[in-house]
């Protein structure tokens, strides 16, 4: 009798040594996702440098495009265009002056260059 309470604690430890392993292979697992998701998120990262790089760029693409602008209105504000051809464009397309001078402007005052293209 004495073999069996010893046998019976003997397969207790050995139960309860199995139940111990199971939980620590679980919580290795999960340790080991954790550590992939981490790892993943850590490569993922944007650093600061980058962001004030990116930033940069398109700072300085803006104020390009900003300069390209208020460049070309200058060119066009050189143009000099008759009151007579704006007029002409206003009755015969039905739009408003500023467009009709602006297209005007862009054909170097050509009247039918501009009319050529407000109907296109």
């Amino acid at each position: 009798m004495a073999d069996e309470e010893i046998n019976g604690d003997t397969d207790d430890i050995q139960h309860d040594k199995d139940k111990t392993q199971k939980k620590t292979a679980k919580h290795d697992s999960g340790v080991a996702d954790l550590e992939k998701v981490t790892d993943y998120a850590e490569e993922k990262e944007i650093s600061s440098q980058d962001i004030s790089g990116a930033l940069s760029l398109i700072g300085d693409r803006r104020n390009k495009e900003a300069a390209e602008r208020l460049e070309k209105e200058i060119e066009l504000q050189k143009v000099s265009v008759r009151k007579d051809d704006i007029e002409l464009i206003v009755k015969e397309m039905e739009i408003s002056r500023t467009i009709a001078e602006r297209t005007l402007r862009e054909h170097r005052g050509d009247v039918v260059a501009a009319l050529t293209t407000l109907t296109n």
